[in-house]
């Protein structure tokens, strides 16, 4: 299967696992000519497997177009885009669809469950919208996000009875059901209190810890972005920073720079 070129040597990427997302010099524009806007400019980047990395910067500054982007929701104008070995900028539309339903979950800052489906219902619905059932494994696996989830008693409650951490964790469970090669995270805390935040964030931090898993997050908080293993700040659609675990002051720090820099 093909493969994505090495990732330049530089910044941090001190990598030690394999990348399960590659990008190399994408570059996204909307609208032409005089008009034209570039929301992401020549970005290269590896995303390692098994490790959390937390994606910060300004508004508009091209952080919600780079997980398009790695999600195969949107194609680059120009560059390459690697999930697994896929090369998502060659798929058509209908095959990175596929694709996303085996290798991507998704966690949203609005929950984004179906109201009329169960806790368990949502958990398992991406099974069915594949068109797959779940085997003896599968099941297995799903009982356990449940429990590990604190799930167990509200698997029959439909998200209206259910609190905003609540429907959280039954997102979060919903993403790592079918053991996605990368889970997106999109300001996943946004609608959050303090200590649902704090338990969402404690959930994410473990299923890569204890599950593997490799998470990629959307945020704003220094609070948030410091459980991740790695910080990426991104600037008018560059990577500008690219940071080891810090601590909550250090990233704030690093954000202050980032907007006086750019006054």
């Amino acid at each position: 299967m093909a493969e994505a070129p090495p990732v330049p040597s530089v910044g941090r990427m001190t990598q030690t696992n394999p990348p399960v997302l590659s990008i190399r010099a994408a570059t996204k524009t909307y609208g032409s000519a005089t008009a034209a806007v570039t929301a992401l400019d020549a970005v290269t980047l590896d995303i390692e497997a098994g490790r959390f990395t937390a994606v910060m910067g300004p508004s508009g500054s091209g952080k919600s177009t780079l997980m398009n982007l790695a999600a195969g929701l949107d194609d680059p104008t120009s560059g390459e885009v690697w999930l697994d070995h896929h090369p998502l900028h060659r798929l058509s539309d209908e095959e990175r669809t596929v694709l996303r339903r085996t290798h991507v979950g998704f966690v949203f800052q609005a929950y984004n469950l179906v109201p009329t489906l169960t806790a368990y219902e949502n958990v398992v619905l991406p099974f069915d919208l594949a068109g797959r059932g779940l085997g003896p494994e599968d099941r297995a696996w799903v009982d356990r996000l449940m429990t590990d989830l604190g799930l167990d008693a509200r698997r029959d409650h439909r998200p209206a009875e259910l609190s905003g951490g609540q429907q959280q964790r039954v997102a979060i469970a919903r993403a790592l059901g079918s053991r996605p090669r990368i889970v997106i995270a999109d300001e996943p805390t946004g609608n959050l209190d303090t200590r649902s935040s704090r338990e969402v964030l404690d959930l994410l931090r473990a299923a890569v810890d204890d599950y593997g898993q490799t998470i990629a997050m959307v945020s704003h908080d220094p609070v948030a972005a410091a459980r991740a293993d790695r910080i990426l700040l991104i600037a008018d659609g560059r990577i500008v920073g690219d940071h080891d675990r810090c601590t909550p002051a250090e990233i704030a720090g690093l954000l202050i720079d980032l907007e006086v820099g750019a006054a």
